[in-house]
């Protein structure tokens, strides 16, 4: 299975998974919804900046879903994988705010970090908003 990450640029985390300083990807979500219990080890996931090409391979290598009933357990579980996730120790109030009253995370760990030559994506059928794509072939949504 393929994924594609699509990222928030102004939290600048794309460089930090090139440089190595970032070796997860947290979503968080208020119902089960993709990538839960549709990740895999063994998986490719692609990451890129919303608006701009897809430039980044990685190979997953780890899957850890959480089911959270309050914000204290939230907060506890990005403590936790907070240098891995974003690349630094604390919390910025905007990823605080962002992970607020969500009921799920899940957390991606992955190796084999590559750049590659940037394609776009044709997100038809995902919705407009989808900021995470699984689909069984990366070629099938290339342009």
């Amino acid at each position: 299975m393929d994924h594609v990450a699509i990222m928030k640029k102004s939290w600048g985390l794309i460089p930090k998974i090139l440089n190595g300083t970032k070796v997860a990807e947290s979503r968080w979500y208020k119902s089960r919804i993709i990538p839960w219990n549709r990740i895999k080890k063994g998986d490719n996931l692609y990451f890129k900046n919303s608006g701009e090409s897809v430039i980044v391979k990685t190979r997953v290598n780890k899957v850890i879903q959480y089911q959270m009933s309050n914000n204290k357990q939230a907060l506890e579980i990005m403590k936790k994988h907070a240098e891995k996730d974003l690349g630094i120790k604390e919390i910025p109030s905007e990823i605080l705010n962002y992970i607020k009253d969500k009921k799920y995370a899940v957390i991606v760990f992955f190796d084999r970090v590559e750049e590659i030559k940037p394609f776009n994506i044709d997100k038809t059928g995902f919705g407009a908003m989808a900021a995470w794509i699984s689909i069984n072939n990366i070629n099938k949504i290339k342009i």
